[in-house]
């Protein structure tokens, strides 16, 4: 990510000539307009990266099926209930023809992964490089590593005709919000939004309906884009239900 290096508030600066019909471009300055030397904000590297990552990520989806993204935790470990469940879904997914995509890391990435392996179907993963967490896991088909959580978000629900949403941190509910986001303001084409474990999804549930709802933030009808259940076998109903699927042959 670029290392941002200005001063906080609204910046003044002084404009960078630039060749005609060519966008202006401000150079950085203190409130009172002072130019900092004559550097001034390059985005154009950044910019070819993440666009890479974009352009990387759509294409490896280009020619998938139908298929489910799951989101959850990183930090679930094999042999917890989530862990389990997780795994549970995504071999059932894989049995009746979805491919199954998941940010392809460990935890609830992992088990969604390896559940959609051992039911034979298409396993994409999307690992992120981060210090403190592992990139990939060994239950992959299709992979696409990327630096920047954007792209990586929008190739996750670009690849989707439905999401699962197991128990997760400020990732999982970053890509939880976003999907219901998109939906909710018509950029994206509805899909079923399924949350596991109404036991760690009620107090969410709940805080929207009274203070988000309460204060007019959203609207009540705002909540019926996702639904909470507490069995895989249930995840997999609201997927069937809303979402068409030829079994594979």
């Amino acid at each position: 990510m670029m290392k941002k290096n200005r001063s906080a508030g609204l910046i003044r600066g002084k404009e960078v000539p630039t060749s005609a019909g060519a966008a202006v471009v401000h150079q950085v300055g203190d409130r009172n307009g002072t130019a900092e030397g004559s550097t001034y904000i390059d985005i154009s590297i950044y910019v070819e990266a993440v666009s890479g990552e974009y352009s990387r990520g759509l294409e490896a989806l280009r020619n998938i099926g139908p298929c489910v993204t799951v989101f959850g935790s990183a930090r679930t470990k094999p042999g917890e209930p989530a862990y389990s469940d997780a795994m549970a879904v995504g071999r059932e997914l894989a049995e009746l023809g979805f491919a199954v995509a998941t940010g392809g890391g460990g935890g609830i990435m992992e088990a969604a992964n390896r559940g959609a392996a051992l039911g034979g179907g298409g396993s994409i993963g999307m690992p992120i490089a981060l210090p403190f967490e592992k990139s990939g896991n060994d239950f992959i088909d299709v992979s696409v590593m990327f630096d920047h959580f954007p792209a990586r978000k929008t190739c996750l629900l670009q690849a989707c005709d439905a999401v699962v949403v197991f128990p997760g941190g400020f990732g999982t509910l970053d890509e939880l919000f976003e999907v219901l986001t998109l939906v909710q303001t018509g950029k994206m084409e509805p899909v079923p939004i399924i949350l596991v474990g109404s036991y760690y999804w009620a107090g969410l549930l709940d805080w929207l309906l009274t203070a988000a709802v309460g204060a007019r933030c959203i609207g009540a009808g705002d909540l019926d884009l996702m639904v909470a259940v507490d069995t895989p076998e249930a995840a997999l109903q609201a997927v069937l239900s809303k979402v068409a699927v030829h079994p594979a042959k």
